[in-house]
């Protein structure tokens, strides 16, 4: 036991895990949005790396942060790529009356 605990506490930062409620405090999101992001479910956004464990889900502290950083770079150019937003062509479907 004594072993276990040291180890934990030796643990570096970057390999800490979080739960999804850790992670929505620090995004200061609910819990239901970070399991939209782990699921792929928000536009613009690439899926939260995440272990899954039976039901519950874990994040990586490092994992967590390269994700910040990569939607944070992403900006305007990243949401530019995705279909639904396009500033040249309009969306199939659609029609822009004159």
């Amino acid at each position: 036991m004594a072993s276990e605990i040291h180890t934990r506490c030796a643990m570096p930062v970057q390999d800490e895990m979080l739960t999804v409620a850790e992670v929505a405090a620090e995004l200061r999101c609910s819990k239901a949005h970070v399991h939209n992001a782990i699921n792929g479910k928000l536009a613009g956004v690439t899926p939260l790396p995440a272990i899954p464990m039976g039901r519950r889900k874990l994040v990586r502290r490092s994992s967590l942060e390269r994700w910040k950083r990569a939607n944070e770079r992403g900006g305007l150019g990243a949401m530019m790529a995705l279909p639904e937003i396009d500033a040249v062509r309009p969306v199939r479907g659609e029609s822009h009356a004159s």
